[in-house]
């Protein structure tokens, strides 16, 4: 059965519910836009797909943040922009903000407007495999993690401590590998080999980020040091 997943000392917030919706329902117009309208065309059975698969998997986990960590679901709608998220996060977020939205768009050039890419659709299949598993990673992350906010802060009003179990075990930023996997997966299902390259650029910049986190996380929650320690890779375990 599942269980209540929030950590020691943390206070459960209320979730609102209408916010949710909105950035969900903001979310799915914004994506829709990001593909449609620079492809040209409502005729990309590779965007249908993904955003069947990304909002799906969207739905599915805010059902189960409901019930089962409602906290960390707030934490995740509301963290962004807090007093306390470090200044140069919240830099760092807006440029992969724009560099994440750029490569959509790159890709609807790519894959239908221009044909600069040609491929083959058991790569697409393969790419929405691949896609699919990263979401498996984000959900064993989140699992795994109450603290899992989209900024970087030490999150002293809710009891933050150091996450050693799941994913957590074999590398210490198992939600920007689901990301690595998320971004190879998404190209290929769009079909653009450009998408490609331009996820090896947002790999990076997030790569960056995990090396700034550790640096905040180092200064200011306890423990983290020996985690480091004993989990040596970041993103892929016997590479980095």
């Amino acid at each position: 059965m599942e269980r209540e997943i929030l950590g020691s000392g943390m206070a459960a917030r209320s979730v609102n519910r209408s916010l949710l919706a909105a950035q969900i329902v903001g979310m799915v117009l914004v994506f829709g836009a990001v593909l449609f309208l620079p492809a040209g065309t409502l005729r990309w059975p590779g965007a249908w797909a993904f955003l069947f698969l990304m909002f799906g998997f969207t739905i599915a986990g805010s059902v189960w943040l409901l019930r089962f960590n409602p906290d960390l679901l707030a934490e995740r709608m509301t963290g962004v922009g807090r007093r306390d998220q470090a200044g140069w996060d919240k830099t760092l977020l807006i440029v992969v903000a724009i560099a994440f939205f750029a490569w959509f768009v790159g890709m609807a050039l790519d894959a239908v407007r221009f044909h600069w890419s040609r491929e083959p659709p058991w790569l697409q299949v393969a790419g929405g495999f691949l896609l699919t598993i990263s979401f498996v990673v984000f959900y064993w992350t989140a699992r795994a993690n109450p603290y899992l906010s989209p900024a970087v802060r030490i999150q002293s009003d809710r009891g933050h401590t150091v996450v050693s179990t799941g994913p957590y075990r074999f590398v210490r930023h198992p939600m920007y590998a689901g990301f690595a996997l998320y971004v190879f997966g998404t190209a290929l299902l769009l079909g653009s080999y450009w998408g490609l390259a331009g996820g090896v650029v947002l790999i990076v910049l997030v790569a960056r980020r995990a090396v700034l986190e550790e640096g905040e996380l180092l200064r200011g929650l306890e423990g983290y040091d020996a985690y480091m320690r004993r989990v040596r890779y970041r993103l892929i375990p016997g590479v980095w």
